[in-house]
């Protein structure tokens, strides 16, 4: 089993480790030599930055698009569905597991963050798995902490900073977010 799977099983890894090192910092390293590559590409060349996108990705899903500049860290671990548009600015720390469903919307400079420091030892990491379902659509600049379910064709408003889960067809706003309306 990967370090990838220990994390998203909810073991902690201390960030010296030589397991994590190995196999998270050459993830890392990957992801981040390819974002470079996608991000200084020409934003009209959609041919080449769509190829790059599948490296990153391992694939990328039909007309799924994500709009550079963009990061990723651990593209491995991003699990994308059908018809996802991203906007610029998007900021993804997937090495606990991000998937995102099929119609998802994603405004600009949408934070998507799935590890957290322990406090007691911040060398130490311990991740939770984000979900966004199915026709759920993101504002712009809206953080989405680790362990946080989006439900399906919910909607979530700028700006917000979504610590717990909201559920299918609700709005959601504020930081906290909270549930202000049912669609």
């Amino acid at each position: 089993m990967s370090i990838f799977e220990d994390l998203k099983n909810g073991q902690s890894y201390d960030i010296r480790d030589p397991q994590y090192v190995k196999e998270a910092h050459s993830e890392i390293a990957r992801c981040r030599h390819l974002c470079w590559q996608i991000n200084g590409t020409d934003p009209d060349d959609r041919e080449t930055i769509a190829r790059l996108e599948g490296d990153l990705l391992g694939g990328l899903p039909h007309n799924t698009f994500l709009t550079p500049p963009f990061q990723v860290d651990v593209g491995c671990r991003l699990r994308l569905g059908e018809n996802v548009f991203a906007n610029h600015g998007l900021t993804v720390m997937s090495i606990g597991t991000i998937t995102i469903e099929d119609g998802v919307m994603l405004g600009p400079e949408v934070a998507l963050l799935t590890v957290n420091h322990e406090p007691e030892n911040i060398r130490v990491i311990k991740t939770k798995e984000i979900r966004i379902k199915k026709n759920a659509w993101i504002g712009a600049r809206v953080c989405i902490l680790p362990g946080v379910t989006i439900g399906e064709n919910a909607i979530v408003g700028t700006g917000s900073v979504v610590t717990k889960d909201v559920p299918d067809n609700c709005v959601a706003v504020g930081n906290p977010a909270r549930v202000v309306k049912q669609l």
